[in-house]
């Protein structure tokens, strides 16, 4: 006997009761990332507005509008300078670094499936630390000019970022294997960086020891362009990746069953967050627990899902690293902390807490 028009079959009250707690479950993900993307508006927003001149956050919206609608504020006024020219500036490139060393956090994590992984903890940022050893020491660098800095910085940090790599390539290269490689990059970079300051002038070692704190005073708009088309390059193909990374959480063999090569996967993702940090680091210097802090609270909201957790982690992460900036520059005014500095200091209490605040023993 069929069944009534419009009358639900059996089994299909449970179907139906499926998709709805699916559409809830993919909701409160979107509302979250809503969130704090709101979160973010809203405080970059007031931290332009914080500095010895005291600008009003509608004043601030008024001169980012005549950028786009010509005469609607007079353009050679002093905010306007201060505004579009300095704070509005760093605002941007913590927007992209702090999005960045989150995605490219949690793409590490996801890849050696270790909860320690992080751009610095990899030693990343350590060899980028050591090409600018070498290029204020030696003057030796692949670009010469104002961008002997930023290449020696992109070189070593893309060199660590291969070796990395290449060992991950390796059969039998276990993630702690790779973790404990890292670090020992990182403590041999270190040592050179240090063995370069030993040596160096006054000068010399002032420059080394302002990048090693990490700024984002040195971002422009004349880096804009590069570092943004990168994002735009790489960001997309990773996110691409967030399915077969979701499938490689079970592992290589059953993601190899299910059609996905997960030493590839693995390569090719992690070649792109190391491009990704290497740019990053260049321009702004050592930011540490970024990478680390930001994948661990968004995967304690938003889940393991790789779909939601990149966006999120990097949402996170550009909040977390304007938030530190301002914090550092105001705090004890008129002297400013450097971000670096700052990002650890707000990073630590809360890499503890989430310590702390986990049930289970694994993170994976």
């Amino acid at each position: 006997m069929g069944s009534f028009p419009g009358k639900p079959t059996p089994g299909m009250e449970g179907t139906f009761s499926s998709r709805s707690a699916y559409r809830r479950y993919v909701g409160k993900k979107l509302l979250f990332m809503v969130f704090l993307l709101f979160l973010v508006v809203f405080l970059s927003g007031f931290i332009i507005t914080i500095g010895p001149l005291d600008i009003s956050v509608l004043e601030v919206y008024r001169i980012l509008l005549d950028r786009f609608i010509p005469g609607y504020f007079a353009t050679d006024s002093l905010p306007v300078q201060i505004v579009w020219n300095i704070r509005f500036p760093r605002i941007v490139g913590g927007l992209l670094a702090g999005f960045g060393l989150g995605v490219c956090g949690c793409v590490m994590q996801a890849v050696l499936k270790n909860p320690m992984a992080s751009p610095f903890t990899l030693g990343i940022s350590a060899g980028a630390h050591f090409g600018v050893a070498v290029a204020a020491v030696l003057g030796v660098g692949i670009i010469s000019g104002p961008y002997l800095l930023v290449g020696n910085a992109f070189l070593f940090a893309m060199l660590c970022s291969l070796f990395i790599i290449s060992l991950s390539s390796l059969r039998g290269a276990s993630s702690e294997t790779l973790i404990l490689a890292g670090i020992a990059v990182n403590y041999l970079f270190s040592a050179l960086s240090s063995l370069f300051q030993y040596f160096a002038t006054d000068e010399q070692l002032r420059i080394m020891v302002s990048w090693g704190m990490g700024d984002l005073s040195a971002f422009s708009w004349r880096n804009f362009p590069l570092m943004f088309g990168l994002f735009a390059v790489c960001l997309p193909f990773i996110y691409l990746k967030a399915g077969d990374l979701n499938i490689m959480t079970a592992g290589d063999e059953s993601a190899k069953s299910l059609g996905v090569d997960a030493n590839r996967v693995r390569i090719f993702s992690m070649l792109l967050a190391s491009l990704l940090v290497a740019t990053i680091v260049c321009f702004t210097g050592t930011i540490a627990f970024i990478g680390l802090v930001a994948p661990h609270m968004a995967r304690m909201v938003i889940g393991s899902n790789h779909r939601y957790l990149f966006p999120a982690s990097g949402i996170l992460g550009a909040l977390i690293l304007i938030s530190a900036d301002a914090l550092g520059m105001n705090i004890i005014r008129p002297t400013i902390i450097p971000t670096g500095i700052a990002s650890s200091l707000l990073g630590v209490p809360f890499f503890m807490y989430l310590i702390l605040k986990r049930k289970r023993k694994e993170f994976w």
